[in-house]
């Protein structure tokens, strides 16, 4: 019971993902769920010695629908899901280890991850803890954008005073790729939330809020223009979410 398999999803991974691999090398098991990519991904995960499975590529604008399928593909009780873009640092790894050592431990651990943006490490975007590490058995992952796992049993956070225990999150998308993002996100938001219904107070509310939230609760300013900025897209991707709702009850 004191084996952890990490489990990747992948599509087009390879501009990370030799990275991402020498940093999970010390687990019992790495599990690449591919997608059908059509780059150098399934060479170098084969390189590395991986475990793959293939998931269809479909029409599917991100890698939550291939989650469940991953997760109970792998072989052992505990599960770490790393994305191809991130990094597990030594410190993370030992504790996990620990972790399932202790009796009666926590099924899931939220785990922080340190963001980058424009080229800078995000003070005002962390710890942007996500849940990661659970038992596999019952574990299922809702295939929608922005959702978290559904494990069964308790549930802890890490410390977020010490950073050697989060994700380095490698993605630094510019402004272009994450306007592309963001409009493939939300689209894929407004299925997840097919029930919701938005006015005008919604349209006005909730981006001024989440700009306010970003910017000034969570230390934004004090990540200067890149705060401003990051903040900024914070709030217009609520516009844009709330806008298409709007669009789409008017239909």
């Amino acid at each position: 019971m004191d084996k952890i398999s990490v489990v990747i999803n992948t599509y087009n991974a390879e501009k990370h993902l030799q990275q991402v691999l020498d940093s999970v090398k010390g687990f019992d098991e790495v599990l690449i769920c591919d997608m059908q990519s059509t780059d150098s991904t399934l060479a170098i995960a084969k390189q590395n010695d991986c475990r793959i499975v293939t998931f269809p590529k479909g029409n599917h604008v991100s890698a939550e629908p291939a989650r469940t399928f991953a997760i109970q593909s792998a072989k052992n009780p505990w599960v770490l899901v790393v994305d191809a873009d991130e990094l597990v640092t030594e410190a993370l790894r030992l504790y996990l280890y620990h972790h399932i050592k202790q009796p009666h431990c926590a099924e899931g651990l939220y785990i922080p991850r340190l963001n980058q943006f424009m080229g800078k490490t995000m003070r005002c975007a962390y710890p942007d803890y996500q849940l990661r590490f659970f038992v596999r058995d019952g574990t299922e992952w809702p295939p929608f954008v922005h959702t978290f796992p559904i494990v069964k049993g308790k549930l802890e956070y890490l410390p977020r005073n010490n950073k050697e225990l989060a994700f380095i999150h490698l993605a630094n998308d510019d402004i272009r790729t994450i306007i592309e993002k963001d409009n493939r996100y939300s689209d894929n938001d407004v299925q997840k939330k097919a029930n919701k219904h938005y006015g005008t107070g919604a349209l006005l509310f909730r981006p001024f809020w989440r700009f306010c939230k970003c910017y000034l609760l969570e230390g934004g300013w004090r990540d200067g223009i890149h705060g401003l900025i990051y903040a900024g897209f914070k709030g217009i991707y609520q516009f844009e979410l709330v806008s298409k709702h709007i669009e789409k009850n008017k239909k």
